[in-house]
């Protein structure tokens, strides 16, 4: 994996860190390919039961495409003919919105700045966003002459109503971090300087917590947003199911009747 995109396990917590601060962790190749393998590593890995996206430095989490690679790859197209330079939202993006919107796990996104494009939509494939009070978001595709990628265009809506998310993909503009949290783009919003520790928190605590139910939990509400209600009930009862035989459903139960603190197992 490249160093680009730094990936670390421990204790039930994947941490992913975008390392191009240099560039404002703008997306070129490697960058892509190390962070979906990182997405991909992290959701299907049964010893980590929670994720956490974050990136280094202080002005961006992620801006989007590299655009000075992309203008020189846009020219390589031009010369061979092809269209190769736009696969890159099959071969990387899809797979790494899907990973992070379909592990079944918790997926905490810290956005520490600037997310544009591609980086706004990675941060809404996850499911709970802690937000600098510094950051901002914008969704940038309608400035360089291009459509929405990186699942934005069923997230946003879903967040913010269609009406709303036509606004800001027709006229893209920053939105700052109080926007943010007033649109609920942001879950929350705390000061820069205490992001990666609160961020560091919820993720673990998360980590600890009942893996199976969260996982049923993201499944039932991506469902129910597709759904009719009856069809919603039936799925609400074939995820309840499988979370009532949960190890850690017993010992939340007995935890409860001892007036304890649960200790849960992911299981």
């Amino acid at each position: 994996m490249a160093d680009t995109v730094l990936y670390e396990v421990s204790d039930g917590l994947a941490t992913i860190t975008l390392n191009r601060p240099e560039a404002m962790n703008a997306l070129n190749i490697a960058t892509k390919v190390a962070l979906r393998e990182a997405a991909e590593s992290a959701a299907g890995d049964t010893a980590v039961r929670a994720i956490l996206l974050t990136a280094a430095g202080d002005r961006a989490f992620c801006v989007g495409q590299d655009l000075k690679e992309h203008i020189g790859l846009l020219a390589g197209d031009r010369k061979s003919g092809t269209g190769q330079t736009m696969s890159t939202v099959r071969e990387h993006y899809n797979p790494i919105v899907r990973a992070l919107a379909g592990a079944p796990k918790p997926v905490v996104a810290a956005v520490n700045g600037v997310a544009a494009g591609a980086g706004f939509g990675f941060a809404l494939a996850a499911d709970y966003r802690l937000v600098a009070d510094t950051a901002a978001f914008n969704t940038s595709f309608a400035g360089v002459a291009l459509t929405a990628d990186s699942g934005i265009s069923w997230t946003l809506p879903r967040v913010v109503g269609p009406g709303r998310a036509a606004d800001l993909l027709l006229f893209p503009r920053s939105i700052s971090a109080q926007d943010a949290l007033e649109l609920g783009i942001a879950n929350r919003v705390v000061p820069a300087a205490e992001l990666r520790a609160e961020a560091g928190k919820v993720a673990r605590a998360l980590a600890e917590g009942p893996t199976v139910a969260y996982a049923a939990i993201k499944e039932a509400v991506a469902y129910g947003l597709t759904h009719s209600l009856a069809e919603t009930l039936e799925k609400e009862d074939e995820l309840q199911t499988r979370a009532g035989r949960s190890e850690d459903h017993a010992i939340a139960v007995q935890a409860f009747v001892n007036k304890e603190k649960p200790k849960y197992l992911g299981r």
